[in-house]
């Protein structure tokens, strides 16, 4: 066990003060996130250098589509979440605890001698949550940045904003999973509330981290056009209309296994919405479409980026602007594509 960061002595044991859940923990327990540990009156996280996952990703998985698109990013993920999401398409793992789920050790300096040695330029942690584990992924990012390796973060932006700007200069870019949009929803769906991640996303505007976000259409609890409407007025207000959005599609899953899946209908509507909404950017991720996945100039509307799969062609980009009318293209990019 590795000691634990962000927490205080509490009357009934330790209160933890990563992420709004402020888990008040006795001596012997564990957090929500099934991580965090009291040991004789101090936090101790058990989601250190133990990872259930590692293996190296096209960066456009996570998803990122205006962050070095074509480049491969070396991905690690830890068990353990501190959400209890209805419909999460990892609980095998994020549902566990790390003792149940590991499948190696990987100290934070090989972690980053993994990355180098598979050519990648960024490490990323994805697929259960970072924030509970935190110390790791921190740790990890201080030695790939000493290398010169980006760092990614895909989150539930379930975190206080202390840890959360004690991130900055760390990590590069977010892609931000935006459950719902009202609070009774976070509620019923995730077992959180829909505040917090709003504030994570407006700190991260402030730190300038790049940001992407997504939005898991569920019907019956985040198909409501008129609330999709709400949430992409809020994200052009807030963060800017260049901030890229990901409208990705249900299947019925874990506890959500009796559901329908989401039609392409309803995805179609809500890219419309968000793109009359004023959002420059607007995907649909795991559809057959070429043009869902595709970047186009929002000034003269050519191609620009095209995506297929994870088959990335950057013809079209020259330094960040569109080739046809030089208009420029928000984002970090490179010159490597697949």
């Amino acid at each position: 066990m590795q000691k634990a960061l962000f927490w205080e002595q509490h009357e009934k044991g330790v209160k933890c003060r990563l992420c709004p859940h402020e888990c008040v923990i006795p001596e012997g327990r564990r957090g929500l996130c099934r991580v965090r540990e009291n040991v004789k009156g101090e936090l101790f996280t058990c989601a250190y250098s133990n990872p259930c996952s590692v293996g190296v990703d096209p960066i456009e998985k996570k998803p990122l589509f205006h962050f070095l698109p074509g480049s491969e990013t070396f991905s690690i993920s830890i068990a353990g979440c501190n959400l209890r999401c209805l419909n999460c398409q990892n609980f095998e793992v994020s549902q566990a605890s790390p003792e149940e789920s590991a499948i190696m050790q990987l100290e934070p300096e090989r972690a980053v001698e993994e990355a180098v040695n598979r050519n990648c330029g960024s490490i990323s942690f994805t697929y259960t949550e970072p924030t509970v584990f935190y110390e790791y992924m921190a740790d990890v990012s201080r030695l790939a940045k000493e290398k010169g390796l980006k760092v990614v973060l895909v989150s539930n932006g379930y975190i206080n904003e202390k840890p959360l700007k004690g991130l900055k200069g760390l990590v590069d870019a977010v892609n931000i999973d935006l459950k719902a949009f009202d609070d009774e929803t976070y509620l019923r769906l995730c077992g959180a509330h829909l505040q917090p991640v709003l504030d994570t996303l407006k700190t991260l505007k402030k730190i300038k981290a790049w940001t992407e976000i997504t939005s898991l259409i569920v019907p019956g609890y985040t198909d409501d056009i008129d609330t999709i409407e709400n949430m992409c007025g809020w994200i052009v207000t807030e963060l800017g209309k260049d901030v890229p959005l990901h409208f990705s599609r249900f299947f019925p899953l874990y506890k959500l296994s009796e559901s329908r899946q989401t039609s392409i209908q309803v995805l179609d509507k809500a890219r419309k919405t968000a793109m009359n909404a004023g959002l420059r950017y607007v995907y649909i991720d795991n559809t057959r479409k070429s043009s869902d996945l595709s970047t186009f100039c929002p000034e003269c509307r050519k191609l620009i980026v095209e995506r297929s799969f994870y088959s990335v062609s950057l013809a079209a980009l020259k330094k960040n602007k569109c080739a046809s009318c030089g208009h420029k293209i928000p984002g970090v990019f490179s010159d490597k594509a697949k």
